[in-house]
């Protein structure tokens, strides 16, 4: 009884995979077709859909996907989706960022504010935390790529900001507008990159005792879980341990 118990268990731990997985596909997707009908649809021209290429490349999204994906963007009946930036505040005062893609801004606005609500926080208005954040470019290649001081040299002769480099890998930031050019640069001594993205970087991180972080990284996770959620950004620390905990 106890191993087909266990079984169940390893099933159903499978199947929670599985359509985690087939969710953060179809985010991808929805990504590469937005970024695609938005600008032309070749990647060497196109810095939007190139950093959604690579973003699918470091999950394993199938090739044959990613193709569609750009095809489907130029067929006439492509879905129209909307940007949305929402900001709120988590349990303990944490700042976060929500950035969707949805063909029904009125879902998306009940569905995330619902979130927040039944997870201790609270929606604003537009702008209410974003000022906490810089916009920023992000490049990322692994740790073997190249040695700290190389990368940071090849980085700022490329004309990024700044370079972060540990065990973990190389973390080169950019002006926004700055993104595309640095990353062709990096590209052509190092390789594809891992990432190349926007992103919201936090001025200031808050740190969260284990019960307010296991409260964030929950709302966290349920946002995450939504379908016309793109990105979600914070500005806490937690424990490692508690990562781990929530992760297992």
């Amino acid at each position: 009884m106890a191993g087909h118990s266990q079984f169940k268990n390893i099933m159903h731990k499978k199947g929670r995979a599985d359509k985690a997985r087939a969710k953060l596909f179809s985010k991808l997707a929805r990504e590469i077709t937005v970024a695609a009908k938005l600008g032309m649809p070749d990647p060497a021209f196109n810095p939007r859909l190139r950093a959604a290429i690579l973003a699918a490349r470091a999950e394993n999204v199938p090739k044959d996907n990613i193709e569609r994906a750009i095809k489907k963007s130029q067929g006439g009946d492509t879905e129209n989706y909307d940007e949305i930036r929402y900001e709120g505040y988590a349990p303990g005062g944490v700042a976060v960022i929500v950035e969707a893609l949805t063909d029904n801004r009125n879902r998306t606005a009940g569905e995330v504010r619902a979130i927040f609500t039944k997870n201790g926080g609270n929606l604003a208005e537009t702008g209410a935390v974003s000022f906490m954040f810089d916009r920023i470019g992000a490049v990322e290649y692994d740790a073997d790529k190249a040695s700290a001081d190389d990368m940071l040299e090849a980085a700022i002769d490329a004309g990024a900001e700044d370079v972060i480099s540990d065990d973990n890998g190389h973390q080169i930031f950019t002006k926004p507008d700055d993104l595309a050019g640095v990353t062709k640069a990096l590209e052509a001594k190092y390789g594809e990159p891992r990432k190349s993205a926007l992103l919201w970087k936090p001025q200031n991180t808050i740190s969260v005792d284990d019960e307010a972080g296991e409260k964030i990284l929950k709302m966290i996770d349920a946002l995450d879980d939504n379908e016309d959620v793109q990105n979600v950004y914070a500005n806490f620390e937690v424990s490692d341990a508690l990562v781990n905990k929530m992760s297992a």
